[in-house]
C-alpha cells in the first residue's frame, strides 16, 4: 500500500532545493539572463544612491547649478538602466517559470501514469489534484516572485554593504552588527514558520480531498441526510487548515516587523555617532549624508530577502510533496515477451505490420524461440494473494479456462471474484503460485502487451470528457468510425445513440452525467467490443441495466462473446446459465465448479444461492 502525503516536518530540505535546481537548469540561458538583469537593476540602485556624496559635496564646492543639472542627470539615467533592467527581467522570469512549471506539471503526471494501482487504492482524487493545484501554485509563485527578487536582494545587500565600507569602514561595523541580529531572528523564525508551512499544505490536500468527495456524492448525502455531519467534518479540516497557516503567517509575518525595528534603532545610532564623527572632522557631509541613505535603505533588501523566504518556505514544502510523489515506486515490469502481428504461411507464424487479425507471443529475449499463438488460454496454479501481505483474499486457488471457453464466477460479496479478474490483468503481484496465459507465466509478458490482449467491462463505468465516438474508440484509438459504429451495434448501444442530438458526435462531460447508467454501461461495453480482444473479462457488466436492456444486449453480448474466452461475475444468475463452467467461490476457494444444470444437482452453495434468487425474483 503507498504511503499517504502526511503532514510531518520537511526531511528533504536540501535535497528538495537541489531537485528544484535541477528544473531550474534546464533554463539556464534564461535565467542566466534575469540574473543579469536583476544584478544590472541592484547596482544601479546602488549607484544611484551613492551619486548623492560626489552631488552634495560638489554643490557645497562649487554652487554651480549646471554641475548640479549634470550630477542629478547622470543619476536619472542611471536609475532609468536600473528600472529597465528591472522591467526586462520580471517579463522574461514569467516566461522561464513557465516553462519550468510545465516541465514539472509534465513529469508529475508521467511519473503518475506509471504507478500501480496499489498507490492510487491509498490516495484520495483530491489529495492527489491538489499536488498539480495547490502546491504547483506554491511553486509557481515562489519563481514568479522570489527567484529575480533573492538575486537583486543578494547583490544589494553585498553591494550596500562594500559601499558602506567604502564611505565610513569605523560606523560599518555598527551595521554588520546590526546584519547580524537580523540573521539571528530569521533563522529562528525561518526554522519554526517551515514546519507549519508543510502541515499546510497537508492540511490544504485534505481538506481538498474531502471537498471533490463531498461533491461527488451529493445525491448520497441527500439521500441519508448527511450534510450537518459533511458540515461538521468540513469544519473540523478547515480548522485544522487554519491553525496550520496561522502559525506558518505568525512566525512569517514576526520577521519584517523585527528587521524594521532593528534597522530602526541602527539607523539612530549610526546617525548620531556619525553627526559627531562630522563635527570632529574624521567626515564629510556628503559622505555622511550617502552613508546615511545607504543605511535606512540596507533593511530594505533584507526585508525582500525574509518576504522572499515566505514563498520559499512555502514551495519547498509543495516541492517536497511533488517530488515525494515523483518517487514512489513505478509498476514493476520485467516481462520479456511480446504480442506481435503474425500472418500464417503453410504452418509457421511470421511477424508482419499489416491488421491480419492474428497474433502471437514472442520472447524478445530469445529470438530463435518459436511463436506462440494468442489463444486465450489462462489457468491459475494454487495462487494466493492478499492486498496486504497478512491478510490474504484468496487461498491456494487452481482454476483453469481454456480457449472460447465462458467461465462464470459467483459467490457472495468479499469471496474473491473481482480480485480474480485483477490477478488476471497483473494489476497486482501473487504472494505465491502462478498465473499462466497461454502456457506462458504472465510474470513473463510485458504488462502493456498482456493488456492489449484482455478486455474488460467494470460495474462502475468511467466515460470520458469528449464524443460518444471518442469514448468508445479509448478501447483502440486506431479504430475507424465504421468500426465504432459496428461495435455500438454488437454492445446494443447503437439505437440510444442515434437517438442522442448529434449521435455518435454528442459531447460527453461530468462523467457522462446527462446519460442514465444502462447508457453509460452500454458505451463500456462497447468499448471492449471495439478492442477485439481474445480474453474478455465481465466484471457484472449488465449490472446496472435493467431486465429489457439485458434482453436487448443479450444477442450482442453473445456475439461479442464468440470465440473469446470469457471471465463473467455476475449476481444474476440467470446470466451464467450457459457458462461452460461456473466456479462458486467462498471465503478466497473455490468450493464448487461445474455446469448449471451440474451444480443444481449437487444442491450445494450454487443450488442455494439460485434458488434464493428464484425466490427473490
Amino acid at each position: 500500500m503507498a504511503k499517504a502525503f502526511n503532514g510531518k516536518r520537511p526531511k528533504q530540505l536540501w535535497p528538495t532545493i537541489k531537485r528544484l535546481l535541477g528544473y531550474l537548469g534546464r533554463h539556464k540561458i534564461l535565467l542566466a539572463l534575469v540574473a543579469v538583469l536583476a544584478g544590472v537593476s541592484a547596482m544601479a540602485n546602488l549607484l544611484g544612491t551613492y551619486m548623492v556624496k560626489p552631488i552634495v559635496n560638489d554643490l557645497m564646492a562649487t554652487q554651480s547649478a549646471t554641475r548640479l543639472a549634470a550630477g542629478v542627470g547622470i543619476t536619472t539615467l542611471i536609475y532609468g538602466i536600473g528600472a529597465l533592467s528591472a522591467l526586462g527581467y520580471t517579463q522574461i522570469m514569467v516566461r522561464a517559470a513557465q516553462k519550468v512549471l510545465k516541465d514539472i506539471r509534465r513529469d508529475l503526471f508521467r511519473h503518475l501514469e506509471t504507478l500501480p494501482l496499489s498507490f492510487f487504492d491509498g490516495q484520495t482524487k483530491g489529495s492527489l489534484m491538489s499536488l498539480f493545484t495547490n502546491d504547483v501554485d506554491t511553486v509557481s509563485d515562489a519563481l514568479n516572485n522570489s527567484f529575480a527578487m533573492l538575486i537583486q536582494s543578494l547583490v544589494q545587500t553585498v553591494g550596500t554593504l562594500a559601499l558602506l565600507f567604502l564611505l565610513n569602514w569605523q560606523l560599518s561595523f555598527l551595521v554588520v552588527l546590526g546584519y547580524l541580529a537580523m540573521y539571528l531572528y530569521i533563522r529562528y523564525s525561518t526554522k519554526r514558520s517551515r514546519y507549519y508551512y508543510d502541515r499546510q499544505q497537508n492540511y490544504l490536500a485534505e481538506l481538498d480531498g474531502y471537498i471533490e468527495e463531498m461533491v461527488a456524492g451529493q445525491k448520497v448525502i441527500k439521500i441519508f441526510r448527511h450534510e450537518k455531519a459533511n458540515i461538521e467534518g468540513f469544519r473540523e479540516k478547515n480548522l485544522a487548515l487554519q491553525k496550520a497557516s496561522t502559525s506558518a503567517q505568525s512566525y512569517a509575518a514576526t520577521m519584517i516587523p523585527a528587521i524594521v525595528s532593528i534597522s530602526y534603532i541602527n539607523y539612530a545610532i549610526i546617525a548620531i555617532v556619525g553627526g559627531l564623527m562630522v563635527m570632529a572632522g574624521l567626515s564629510d557631509l556628503g559622505s555622511l549624508a550617502s552613508y546615511l541613505v545607504l543605511v535606512r535603505q540596507s533593511a530594505m533588501p533584507i526585508n525582500q530577502l525574509t518576504q522572499q523566504g515566505n514563498f520559499l518556505l512555502a514551495a519547498l514544502a509543495g516541492a517536497e510533496r511533488i517530488f515525494q510523489a515523483m518517487d514512489e515506486t513505478p509498476e514493476q515490469d520485467s516481462g520479456t515477451v511480446a504480442l506481435v502481428r503474425v500472418k500464417q504461411e503453410g504452418n509457421t507464424l511470421i511477424p508482419c505490420q499489416e491488421k491480419t487479425g492474428l497474433w502471437a507471443w514472442q520472447d524478445t529475449a530469445n529470438p530463435d524461440a518459436p511463436l506462440i499463438p494468442l489463444r486465450g488460454d489462462v489457468r491459475f496454479h494454487h495462487v494466493t494473494f492478499g492486498y496486504t501481505p497478512d491478510h490474504p483474499i484468496l487461498h491456494d486457488v487452481s482454476l483453469y479456462a481454456k480457449p472460447g471457453q465462458k467461465i462464470a464466477l459467483v459467490g457472495s460479496t468479499g469471496a474473491g471474484k473481482t480480485t480474480i479478474t485483477n490477478l488476471i490483468n497483473r494489476f497486482y503481484n501473487i504472494q505465491e503460485g502462478s498465473i499462466t496465459f497461454d502456457g506462458i507465466d504472465i510474470t513473463r509478458i510485458r504488462k502493456p502487451d498482456l493488456r492489449h490482449s484482455l478486455g474488460m467491462v467494470l460495474q462502475d463505468t468511467h466515460l470520458f470528457t469528449g464524443t460518444i465516438a471518442s469514448n468508445i474508440r479509448f478501447g483502440r484509438l486506431d479504430a475507424t468510425d465504421e468500426e465504432i459504429r459496428q461495435a455500438a451495434i454488437t454492445a446494443g448501444a447503437d439505437s440510444f445513440i442515434q437517438r442522442l442530438p448529434q449521435g455518435f458526435d454528442t459531447p460527453i462531460t461530468g462523467d457522462g452525467a446527462s446519460l442514465s447508467q444502462g447508457q453509460r454501461q452500454l458505451l463500456a461495453i462497447a468499448r471492449a467490443a471495439v478492442a477485439s480482444p481474445p480474453v474478455l473479462i465481465l466484471d457484472e457488466a449488465t449490472s446496472s441495466i435493467d431486465t429489457r436492456t439485458e434482453a436487448i444486449i443479450e444477442r450482442g453480448m453473445d456475439q461479442l462473446m464468440e470465440g473469446r474466452t470469457v471471465f463473467v461475475i455476475a449476481h444474476r444468475l440467470s446470466t451464467v446459465r450457459n457458462a461452460n463452467a461456473i466456479l462458486v467461490l467462498e471465503n478466497g476457494q473455490i468450493i464448487e465448479r461445474g455446469s448449471h444444470e451440474e451444480l443444481l444437482a449437487l444442491k450445494g452453495e450454487y443450488y442455494a444461492l439460485y434458488h434464493g434468487m428464484f425466490e427473490l425474483s
